[in-house]
C-alpha cells in the first residue's frame, strides 16, 4: 500500500480535519458503543489499578482527563491535534498539553505516573511502537498500561488476519466527518508482543461485552513495569 495515503502522517492529518464533529460525538453520546461500554469499561478498569496519577496519551477533547480528575485524579492529557487540545482546555478539568507521539518518545514530555492510558488512540505503526518504548520512562515503579483497542478479531474482517494499514471509514458517524483515517492492524500476537518487547508484565487483557451484539466492544490490556 502507498505510505502516501497509509501513513502515521495521514491519520493525524485526519483527526485535525474532523476535531470538532468529534469533540460534538463524543460530547453528545453520539458514538452507541462507547456510551453502552466501552467508556465505562476503560475507567473502570484505570481505577482498579488505584492510581493517584494518570497521563492520558491521545486524550482528545478530554473526557476521560476530567472523568478521571472527578476521583480527584492528578491527570495529564496529551494530543498532537491543537484543535482538540484547545477544547480540551476549554472544558477543563485536567492539565492539557499539545505533544506529538513523537515528541513524547523523544522525551518531551517530563511527567512520572503511576499509569498511562491510550484509549482508541493506539492506531498508527511506527509512533505506536515510539510511544510503547517510550510509556517505561514515564511510569513511577509498578506502573500501569491501559491500552483500550480496536479487537483485532472482531475488526479484521474479510482481510488476511496479519498485520498491515487498513483503509479508514466513518460509517455510522454523522455526515460532518470527512476524510477517515487510514489505521494499521495489529493482530492479537503483535499487540501483546508490543507490551512484552518494551519490559511490561502483561497482568490482564479484558473483553468488554457488548449488551446488544454479545460481541467483543473492544478488547483491553493491562501491562505492568516489572520495576
Amino acid at each position: 500500500m502507498h505510505t502516501k495515503l497509509y501513513s502515521d502522517a495521514k491519520i493525524v492529518e485526519s483527526w485535525g480535519i474532523n476535531a470538532l464533529p468529534w469533540t460534538t460525538a463524543v460530547r453528545e453520546g453520539q458514538i452507541e458503543s462507547r456510551k453502552q461500554i466501552t467508556d465505562q469499561a476503560i475507567i473502570e478498569t484505570i481505577l482498579n489499578r488505584l492510581p493517584r496519577s494518570v497521563l492520558d496519551i491521545g486524550c482528545g477533547e478530554g473526557w476521560l482527563v476530567r472523568e478521571l480528575a472527578t476521583r480527584n485524579i492528578d491527570v495529564t492529557g496529551t494530543d498532537v491535534v491543537q484543535k482538540l487540545i484547545k477544547e480540551a482546555r476549554r472544558a477543563g478539568g485536567g492539565d492539557f498539553r499539545l505533544l506529538s507521539y513523537e515528541e513524547v518518545a523523544a522525551g518531551k514530555l517530563k511527567v512520572s505516573v503511576d499509569a498511562v492510558a491510550c484509549n482508541f488512540a493506539l492506531l498508527g505503526k511506527e509512533s505506536v511502537e515510539g510511544i510503547f518504548e517510550a510509556v517505561p520512562s514515564l511510569l513511577n515503579p509498578h506502573g500501569t498500561f491501559v491500552v483500550q483497542t480496536l479487537h483485532p478479531v472482531m475488526t479484521c474482517g474479510d482481510l488476511p488476519y496479519r498485520d498491515g494499514w487498513r483503509e479508514g471509514s466513518w460509517a455510522g458517524f454523522s455526515s460532518e466527518f470527512s476524510h477517515p483515517a487510514p489505521w494499521f492492524f495489529r493482530t492479537l500476537e503483535s499487540w501483546i508482543k508490543l507490551f512484552v518487547d518494551n519490559g511490561f508484565k502483561l497482568c490482564e487483557v479484558r473483553e468488554p461485552i457488548h449488551p446488544k451484539t454479545l460481541k467483543p466492544a473492544s478488547i483491553i490490556f493491562i501491562g505492568e513495569t516489572a520495576d
